[in-house]
């Protein structure tokens, strides 16, 4: 089962082979339409059929319920989800639309935009134009991702992050004071020239992002300081009825990204990874990206951006960055 359900890209096939393949520097409205994000999403006041009491199949009353509200596809007429009457919406136009002055003439180019679960969450990403190339001929990009949902899953989200060529690994790139992304809950009207002032030192952040991913990729380690980081990354707490204070290490996981880390892994031999620090972080970003277990492609690159994966590798970009400190 796919979670996208339409979706447009130009360069590079995305993670599952799916979308409309578009040339380069399309306008918006091309997008749009082949993103599958042309449609707006529509409200309505809650309505009940409140039971008239009797065992008859005959309808009762319809009654309102005002502090709440549906949300729609005005295409389809789709139900989306239900929330608050102050729920502040966030259209799939407006997520394109972000980047209008970026891609006219910031030098921004978008690579992947589309809807996720009949439309209750969607997404744009462009590539900034920045890149890197550490020892090995070892290609990292960066990109700013913008995301929001409908049905209560996730605020509207700008997110710097990098992506390595020879594994397409994604990573989030901290934007100062250690904070990855800039949201906006949907208790707020979204403002994108106030998202934009406060991605303006996207420059230096990728600089700084460039100083550390460098360090890590000079750093060798040892077999044992291996296995202690990848401990320390996939060690976890988890429900304990009894309030106990235990944790307990995904030995799955850390089987895998051991493998991955000594050879298996794209790129892992490259002499930026081999046996560093970077290629520890690396091993990580791919086990969560492409092998984690998940329902679908989908599921897993949804976790990977947003969800429990996305959790593991900041997790991991944080204990690389004590063995550097």
């Amino acid at each position: 089962m796919h979670l996208v359900q339409t979706m447009a890209y130009a360069n590079e096939t995305p993670w599952h082979g799916l979308g409309h393949k578009l040339a380069a520097h399309q306008p918006l409205e091309v997008w749009a339409e082949k993103a599958g994000m042309n449609w707006r999403i529509e409200e309505s006041e809650v309505r009940f059929v409140a039971s008239n009491g009797t065992e008859s199949k005959g309808l009762g009353s319809i009654h309102a319920f005002p502090e709440q509200k549906v949300l729609y596809r005005s295409d389809t007429k789709a139900p989306l989800s239900v929330v608050s009457k102050r729920y502040e919406t966030v259209q799939p136009s407006e997520v394109l639309e972000f980047f209008r002055d970026l891609t006219e003439v910031g030098g921004y180019e978008l690579e992947t935009a589309g809807v996720l679960k009949e439309g209750r969450k969607f997404w744009a990403l462009a590539r900034t134009g920045q890149s890197a190339v550490l020892k090995g001929k070892d290609q990292v990009h960066g990109y700013l991702l913008l995301a929001t949902a409908c049905d209560g899953t996730l605020a509207t989200t700008a997110q710097f992050t990098s992506v390595r060529v020879v594994c397409n690994n994604t990573l989030a790139i901290a934007l100062g004071e250690g904070k990855g992304a800039v949201k906006v809950h949907h208790r707020s009207q979204f403002d994108a020239q106030a998202v934009k002032r406060q991605l303006g030192i996207a420059i230096a952040s990728w600089d700084a992002f460039l100083v550390r991913i460098k360090a890590l990729s000079e750093l060798k380690v040892t077999p044992d300081m291996a296995e202690a980081y990848f401990k320390r990354v996939f060690t976890y707490a988890p429900v304990n009825p009894a309030g106990l204070s235990v944790t307990a290490v995904n030995d799955s996981a850390l089987k895998s990204v051991q493998e991955l880390f000594t050879g298996r892994g794209k790129g892992a031999n490259l002499a930026s990874a081999s046996g560093t620090a970077w290629g520890l972080l690396n091993a990580t970003t791919e086990f969560c990206d492409h092998h984690r277990r998940a329902r679908s492609e989908d599921h897993r690159r949804d976790a990977a951006w947003f969800g429990a994966g996305a959790a593991v590798k900041q997790k991991a970009w944080d204990e690389a960055m004590k063995l550097v400190a």
